[in-house]
């Protein structure tokens, strides 16, 4: 009979030093795999050793392995800066590439770019809301292949996806699981798993002003604020937050959700999602309502018209305009209280950053708070998450590289 004494096997201390010692090469490896991704342009092995503290001989052989791996690009010698001249080399870019899908009420934007956020392809496309979800996303789908094969991008080197949906969506499962705005047969659609299962690629589903915010910061106005919010206009109103360069969800997976601000007390009873909320006076509906005359086809061609119309003095196009930016105003204005950023975006249809509609939005923010936020125009425009989906799209790709890191026999 065996003992449990005879059952133990104990590992020598030659084959816990491998490990450990295999271990720390392969943080080491993320460590310098990691700085390659974040650097901006060419670096040197020097840039390397001086970011992460490793040695140079760990360094030069990390990126050699790096190199030979593909994730990293030899570059050659650069200028000399006094002595020998140093080895240049730059994170490849295009090891892989990613897409991004943003479903709109009216509208789907699709991209391909590369794991540095390089678009190489786009295209807008129409929504078709007749459709159920499955129907609906098997379509985009079929659309974002045509533009993969069309970027010149094999199918096998599309590593990610992110999905921008207008509901509630819970980040875990991928799922809708509240009504998106003109999107109303969405409640409980599995998006992350029906376009699993289409592209064979992984997928991040997002609510798509926490896009757009999140896109803002990386390539838009709010560049270099991690603490910002974004005000979205369009077919509905929404609201993203960005805190520490985090999005905040909070527990219902509502923070940020500006539509549902009830904007009197008489408004909250029974019928206050037709009458009390702010989505129901902002939204596009009540936006052609207040102009009839032109609230006719593409929402883009005759919200443009109003917009003209207030500028060139209309008085009912401007009493139409005054109201929505009276109605932004305060949803920016209450979101700066809630949560003090120094910058809110606001974006969506709305016209340019230059203006009477944003110096409106301004002056209502300003009667609103004793120290008025400071509010810009979004640089990004409609195209906001679709730039939001490309961002976590690379962050999953990156991800994705670690188990690529495994050592060759080269090394």
């Amino acid at each position: 009979m065996t003992s449990a004494r005879d059952a133990l096997v104990v590992p020598d201390a030659s084959t816990e030093a491998r490990g450990g010692t295999a271990r720390l090469r392969r943080a080491n490896l993320e460590r310098a795999l990691a700085f390659a991704v974040d650097h901006a342009g060419p670096f040197t092995r020097g840039d390397l050793t001086e970011a992460t503290g490793l040695s140079a001989p760990t360094a030069g052989r990390l990126v050699a392995h790096l190199i030979r791996r593909g994730l990293v690009r030899d570059l050659g010698a650069g200028p000399s800066r006094g002595g020998r001249r140093p080895s240049l080399m730059e994170f490849n870019a295009r090891y892989g590439f990613v897409a991004a899908i943003a479903v709109g009420a009216d509208r789907t934007r699709l991209a391909v770019a590369d794991l540095g956020g390089e678009r190489l392809a786009q295209r807008a496309m129409r929504t078709p809301r007749e459709l159920h979800p499955k129907a609906l996303l098997s379509r985009v789908a079929a659309g974002l292949r045509r533009l993969v094969r069309e970027a010149g991008v094999s199918r096998e080197r599309l590593v990610a996806v992110g999905v921008g949906i207008p509901g509630l969506v819970d980040r875990e499962t991928g799922t809708v699981v509240a009504v998106a705005p003109g999107l109303k047969r969405w409640f409980n659609a599995p998006v992350g798993r029906i376009l699993a299962d289409a592209l064979g690629v992984g997928i991040e589903v997002e609510n798509d002003v926490n896009l757009a915010v999140q896109g803002e910061h990386w390539r838009g106005a709010a560049r270099g604020h991690d603490t910002c919010a974004y005000v979205n206009v369009g077919t509905g109103i929404g609201g993203g937050v960005l805190i520490e360069g985090k999005i905040r969800r909070g527990h219902h997976l509502m923070a940020g959700e500006i539509a549902f601000m009830c904007l009197s007390p008489r408004h909250a009873g029974p019928d206050f999602g037709d009458h009390g909320c702010l989505a129901t006076p902002a939204g596009l509906e009540a936006q052609a309502a207040r102009w009839p005359r032109g609230a006719l086809g593409d929402p883009d061609r005759w919200l443009a018209a109003l917009y003209d119309a207030a500028r060139d003095g209309d008085p009912e196009a401007r009493g139409a305009v005054a109201e929505v930016t009276t109605l932004v105003g305060i949803a920016a204005a209450n979101l700066s209280l809630a949560i003090g950023p120094p910058l809110v975006v606001v974006g969506g249809t709305i016209p340019g950053p230059d203006g009477s509609f944003m110096d409106q939005v301004r002056q209502t923010v300003a009667r609103i708070l004793p120290v008025p936020a400071t509010v810009v125009a979004s640089e990004l425009r409609e195209e906001a998450p679709l730039w939001g989906g490309l961002l976590i799209a690379t962050q999953h790709a990156r991800d994705r590289l670690r188990p690529r890191l495994e050592d060759d026999p080269a090394r």
